[in-house]
């Protein structure tokens, strides 16, 4: 039996061109190459699991769940973005006194990485506290505590950089949430 290096290339050089071809009807020129390379890296984790007799199924079956999963990721961006951009379109229809620093604010959630986003929501808008939201992440409260600071630092940057006067800068409260001074 060949080593598992051997068995590998023979399975990429084999499978290789039709896998691709696969991606390209699913995903489209632009993400395929992404596809191949993903579905190659379960194929490679997990080469003892891969059927001598239905490699290419399995490959396929590999390739499908991988493009499913970035059509609902970006799915899920989209929704996202979406969302966002109503708050702030509604933002800047507001007529309250503090309607531009709540747009500058929106403005500056919009900025940061997806990363970032989803702890400091975690914590502020669906109010977990920090054990709980560490679980989501699969990290110890400790470290969910030492990413939300990063977090929150890098939003207030952003927000010290949108050119809100210090007198009506929101301060981000160490609870969650948004507090003015």
């Amino acid at each position: 039996m060949p080593n598992p290096h051997e068995r590998f290339t023979t399975l990429y050089s084999t499978y290789q061109a039709r896998v691709y071809g696969y991606a390209v009807s699913r995903a489209g020129h632009q993400l395929a190459e992404q596809v191949v390379s993903a579905t190659f890296l379960v194929a490679w984790r997990r080469l003892d699991d891969i059927p001598g007799h239905a490699q290419l199924r399995w490959l396929f079956r590999v390739a499908r769940n991988i493009v499913r999963d970035n059509l609902r990721q970006a799915a899920r961006h989209e929704s996202l973005e979406a969302d966002l951009r109503t708050w702030m379109e509604h933002a800047v229809t507001d007529v309250g006194e503090h309607a531009t620093e709540l747009l500058t604010i929106l403005r500056a959630l919009a900025t940061p990485s997806e990363d970032d986003k989803e702890i400091l929501t975690l914590t502020t808008w669906h109010g977990l506290p920090a054990a709980e939201a560490g679980e989501v992440l699969g990290c110890t409260k400790a470290t969910f505590f030492v990413r939300l600071h990063r977090a929150r630092r890098r939003l207030q940057s952003a927000i010290d950089t949108s050119g809100i006067t210090p007198s009506l800068k929101p301060v981000i409260i160490p609870g969650g949430g948004f507090n003015e001074p």
